[in-house]
Formats: C-alpha cells, sequence, structure tokens
C-alpha cells in the first residue's frame, strides 16, 4: 500500500483528487479559474463537500468559462441560488461572477491569469519538504502577497488561506509530506530532467 499525505481519507472522490491532480502545476487558464472558483466556495466547508459538488459547479457554471460567467445577471443568479448541487451561498455565487470579469481584466493585462499567478513564484513551483501535516502552513507570505494583489483587482473571496490552499492545489506549492508516493513525483514535474 503507497504512502498519502495524511488529510487524505479513504473517500474515493478525495483519493483520486489527491493521487492525480493535488500539486500538479496547471499554467490552463480556464482550469486555474475553476480552482479558484471552488477554493472559495469550500470556504467554511470540506474540500470533499466541493469535490463532491465538482461536476455539478461545471454545469452550472458553464464549463467555469470565465467569460461566459463574467455576464451572468439577476436571472443566472436566481438560477444558481436554486440549483441543490452547488453551494446555494449568495455571496459566494456573487463573487464566482465577480471573479470572472476580475479574471478578465486580469488576462487583458498580463496576457493569461497564468502568466500573472505564476510570477508570484517566479514561475517555480516552491518545493517544500514537510514530514507530517502539522508542518504545513495555512498561509504564508507569499500567499499574504497573492490574496492582498488579488484583492486590489477586485477578487472576493481570495483571503490568505483560500490563496495558499488554491496554490496547493494548482501545484504553485508542493506540499505532499515527504514520504507520500505523489511528493517525488510532484517535484519532477515542477523541475523536468531532475
Amino acid at each position: 500500500m503507497e504512502n498519502r499525505c495524511q488529510w487524505c481519507t479513504g473517500d474515493p472522490a478525495y483519493l483520486a483528487y489527491h493521487d492525480e491532480e493535488w500539486g500538479v502545476p496547471v499554467h490552463e487558464d480556464q482550469t486555474l479559474f475553476e480552482m479558484l472558483i471552488l477554493e472559495g466556495a469550500q470556504a467554511g466547508l470540506s474540500w470533499l463537500t466541493i469535490l463532491k459538488k465538482r461536476e455539478n459547479y461545471r454545469a452550472a457554471f458553464d464549463g467555469f468559462d470565465p467569460e461566459k460567467v463574467a455576464y451572468y445577471g439577476p436571472a443566472e443568479i436566481d438560477r444558481l441560488l436554486g440549483n441543490a448541487g452547488i453551494v446555494r451561498n449568495r455571496l459566494k455565487i456573487e463573487s464566482a461572477i465577480r471573479n470572472a470579469r476580475a479574471f478578465l481584466s486580469v488576462q487583458t493585462e498580463f496576457g493569461s491569469f497564468d502568466a500573472f499567478l505564476w510570477s508570484h513564484v517566479d514561475g517555480k513551483s516552491l518545493q517544500n519538504a514537510w514530514t507530517s501535516l502539522s508542518e504545513i502552513p495555512a498561509r504564508t507570505e507569499t500567499s499574504d502577497t497573492l490574496s492582498k494583489d488579488l484583492k486590489q483587482r477586485g477578487f472576493k473571496f481570495v483571503g490568505s488561506t483560500i490563496c495558499y490552499a488554491f496554490m496547493q492545489s494548482v501545484g504553485m506549492v508542493n506540499d505532499h509530506v515527504t514520504d507520500c508516493f505523489r511528493y517525488e513525483l510532484i517535484r519532477r514535474l515542477a523541475r523536468p530532467g531532475t
């Protein structure tokens, strides 16, 4: 049996997410938008709750196409508030729309959200070497800076803790513990040729 990070429970959704996605460097804008919205939706809830609703979110938010979400108005908000397949929190729904608009603005300014985002880590995944879950921080100076930058650009639900979870999920930081079977694989993905 392979060693995994201690947070990864036996739930199939958690296992698949941990084993296939968490920590893998993401550079595709639409996937980055999806993860940003899902991390914001998770605030106050378990990540497993969001993972189990992920397909519903994809359907409800037009596949997380920021150009479509940016133009949602009152009718779409009402539709989303009536959708039992997602977290029906008005502030989180309205923030997703606002974030789509801010996301498009960042794309225009930087050429891609990817270019903006990864500039916060000099284009390279940060490699940690934690030996236990208790060592992993909830936020860092980098997530503080990213959070402040996003907020100044009009994003919501992007506090430092949410930003750090986002950074972990999209591979800006490798927070797999060192005895996890994914640790070395993710380290090599971040540094091809090693």
